[in-house]
């Protein structure tokens, strides 16, 4: 009986991202979606933000319309309040995700449930396919309690939002058009930790504390950076003198064209100002 060895995944590129400002003026660090790296398909954009000071996120983000895309908001620290046109509502809380489906029109906010204290998560946009981009809008919120905690002997804890383990526990988030890994894994000094993912899959690794060894190489990845993997099958990382924690996430590329206009994403220019149009009309 033959095995096929497995690939392991070394480290690209590095971004630590820029400065940025969103909704009403909340400051964060925008990763995905800037100059230096643009779009890492099926990921537009990824933005981390963090803060103890109310004055860098208390006006949250108002009332905004999206089309063509879904959003996934996930919390560190903290709590967010979603509502959306479609009559969904609720609480995010730390460790909670709320992984939304704009599909052809969605209006929603995302409002601190706070006035101070700190205030610490992701969000991430991950694209549709052409052939979903006018689909109902849906909603999946799970709160920490639902989304599953993998506890490994080494002292490794896993926070499961999707794909599967490489010891079988499954996130509870449902994605057929990108299959998606999203994990957020705390990892003990001296520790390793491997994972399979699929070989033709985009992937990134971002250091949220810590620093890691990645791939063969055992190149560096530090705080606070994001690292885009080769090709390979296989993620394999160390954290090297303290407790690391980072989030892994990987999806199949759509492989389409992407024309983007503020909130709407769709396949060309024409689409996005359809976007406007609708949007402007009341068609949300």
């Amino acid at each position: 009986m033959s095995t096929t060895k497995k690939t392991t995944r070394e480290l690209l590129t590095l971004t630590a991202g820029l400065p940025a400002t969103d909704g009403a003026g909340v400051k964060m660090t925008r990763i995905i979606g800037t100059h230096e790296l643009n779009v890492l398909d099926p990921f537009l954009l990824l933005d981390a933000f963090e803060s103890d000071q109310p004055d860098d996120y208390i006006g949250g983000f108002p009332s905004h319309p999206h089309r063509g895309f879904e959003t996934v908001t996930y919390l560190l620290a903290g709590r967010m309040r979603h509502k959306d046109s479609a009559g969904n509502e609720g609480v995010i809380e730390p460790g909670g995700v709320q992984w939304m489906t704009a599909g052809r029109g969605i209006v929603h906010s995302e409002m601190p449930e706070q006035e101070d204290g700190l205030l610490m998560g992701f969000q991430l946009w991950v694209n549709l396919p052409a052939s979903e981009k006018m689909s109902i809008p849906a909603y999946q919120e799970f709160a920490p309690a639902d989304v599953p905690l993998e506890k490994r002997d080494n002292g490794t804890v896993i926070r499961v939002i999707s794909g599967t383990t490489s010891e079988g526990t499954r996130g509870p988030v449902e994605n057929s058009h990108v299959h998606p890994t999203y994990m957020d894994v705390t990892l003990p000094a001296g520790q390793s930790f491997e994972q399979t993912v699929g070989s033709g899959d985009n992937a990134f690794i971002f250091v949220i504390s810590g620093e890691l060894q990645v791939g063969n190489t055992h190149k560096a990845l530090g705080y606070r950076t994001l690292g885009i993997l080769s090709e390979g099958d296989r993620v394999s990382v160390t954290a090297v003198n303290e407790q690391t924690r980072f989030l892994l996430v990987a999806g199949q590329p759509l492989n389409e064209p992407i024309a983007r206009g503020g909130p709407f994403v769709m396949n060309t220019r024409e689409e996005v100002q359809q976007a406007f149009n609708d949007f402007q009309n009341g068609q949300f």
